[in-house]
């Protein structure tokens, strides 16, 4: 028979004043880490209701003690100085209709208006891949590649191959691979990598001891860049899911090609990355030539990410929402928004604005479905007309505006986009270019169904209980 240890009550006291202290702190720290009121209450909510775990969690997805840092602002012109120099935008040739929108980006973001662009627009994984692979092929001076997934897959193994095939050449070839997004994918697939002489490295490694300080912040960028006057932006990762999609879905995404100036933009996002994983900055001129001229749209590049004070990205979405007079679309594969995008959007149906959203009506997070659909009857009583993707999964981040503007890129309308990740976006500043946006959501409107408030309504108290109680875990997803 095992005998039950005693434990000597000055232990228990000691222990028990040790937690204490730790909640303590913990609290403290949540309410010094200058998040919005509704995260830090959803934080002190976990940590005061669920013991020792709650403490946990906060440590391992909340908290980022090393976010300032990453890169300092002096590092950071240095390297964004570069597109500037290589492109000089005078304010009086952006069209006066965009000045309000370059001026912010360039205030928050640093970011140039660049312009004389070509866009080309993808709505299937083949038809990016054809495309990559041919730009990779014919590239002369320096590949930079950029993913939150490279997967060991048919898709992966081949484009890896066609990079050592360009190393081997003589062409230089970097690339930046998520460590959390690229978890599975063995040592042994980048080995012939770094035998080639390609320079591979990964993003926050998350390993001990430096685990809770790294797993939640992440690097969602999609990034490709060939000498500097071709580059790739959107919502496709490099795996095989995404040409195929899965055993029980298709997968539907958007992606974009640009060629000239905007290039630069992509190239100084890279290159930032590059410094905080590598601590080498990167500014010959040689990755910034002469920009070549692809066509006629002007576009912006905007970042963001934890590290610095605004939220670039969200501000532009909020604003975009906010300024649109005739219509605003909107698709995107998780739909966890902040109040701002609530309310931007309820106000601007409530105007006479026709605001419509898409998302997937089959997600791939239970919990992050739940959420999403927590906020939809608010959305639907101010007038928003909301469409259930039916045809497999809708993983396209994408706005289009009054004809006038879009945007396209890896940020998700979630609070892991606005708040945690390392996000990059082009907003585009062309009729034509929004013209094509806007089809490619209309035709996407036919494999939808539209929901209906009456519907909606109806819905079971279940899911209603699901949904309430998802919702309050929604500004810690």
């Amino acid at each position: 028979m095992f005998e039950l240890v005693q434990i000597p009550q000055s232990i228990l006291i000691v222990t028990k004043w040790i937690y204490i202290l730790f909640v303590t702190s913990t609290t403290i720290v949540v309410l010094l880490d200058n998040k919005g009121a509704i995260k830090t209450w959803a934080w002190l909510m976990v940590i005061l209701f669920v013991p020792i775990i709650g403490v946990v969690l906060y440590y391992l997805l909340g908290h980022y003690s090393q976010k300032e840092r990453m890169i300092s602002k002096r590092q950071a012109n240095k390297i964004k100085r570069q597109t500037l120099i290589a492109n000089n935008n005078p304010e009086q040739d952006i069209p006066p209709i965009y000045r309000s929108w370059t001026r912010l980006f360039f205030q928050t973001n640093q970011s140039v208006p660049l312009g004389n662009n070509g866009v080309t627009i993808f709505t299937r994984g083949q038809q990016k891949l054809d495309a990559l692979l041919q730009d990779i092929s014919e590239a002369k001076e320096h590949i930079h590649v950029q993913y939150y997934i490279i997967a060991n897959d048919a898709v992966g193994l081949e484009i890896r191959d066609l990079l050592i095939k360009k190393a081997e050449a003589g062409v230089e070839v970097r690339v930046i691979y998520d460590d959390v997004g690229c978890w599975n994918v063995p040592k042994s697939f980048y080995e012939p990598m770094y035998t080639a002489g390609i320079e591979v490295r990964a993003f926050l490694k998350v390993r001990f001891p430096k685990f809770t300080s790294h797993i939640n912040y992440r690097n969602h960028r999609k990034l490709v860049i060939i000498d500097g006057q071709i580059g790739y932006i959107g919502g496709m990762n490099l795996a095989q899911r995404y040409i195929d999609g899965t055993p029980f879905e298709s997968w539907r995404d958007t992606h974009i090609r640009v060629v000239g100036s905007a290039a630069h933009g992509l190239q100084s996002s890279f290159l930032l990355d590059w410094y905080f994983v590598d601590r080498s900055i990167l500014t010959d001129k040689k990755y910034f030539p002469t920009p070549i001229i692809g066509g006629k749209v002007l576009m912006q590049m905007v970042t963001s990410s934890p590290v610095y004070n605004w939220k670039e990205i969200h501000q532009g979405l909020v604003r975009m929402i906010t300024f649109s007079s005739d219509y605003i679309y909107i698709q995107t594969p998780y739909f966890i928004p902040s109040d701002e995008i609530i309310n931007a959007m309820q106000t601007a149906a409530l105007s006479g604005t026709t605001v419509e959203l898409m998302i997937p009506e089959k997600g791939d997070s239970v919990v992050t479905q739940l959420s999403s659909f927590f906020f939809l009857e608010k959305l639907l009583e101010a007038g928003v007309k909301i469409y259930l993707y039916q045809a497999g999964f809708l993983h396209a981040k994408m706005l289009v505006s009054d004809d006038t503007m879009c945007t396209v890129g890896s940020a998700n309308i979630d609070h892991r986009s606005f708040d945690h990740n390392f996000e990059i976006n082009a907003m585009i500043y062309d009729q034509e270019v929004s013209k094509e946006m806007r089809d490619i959501f209309i035709e996407d409107k036919k494999n939808c169904r539209e929901l209906s408030l009456e519907e909606w309504t109806k819905r079971g108290k279940t899911d209603r209980l699901l949904q309430g109680i998802a919702r309050l875990f929604a500004p810690l997803l």
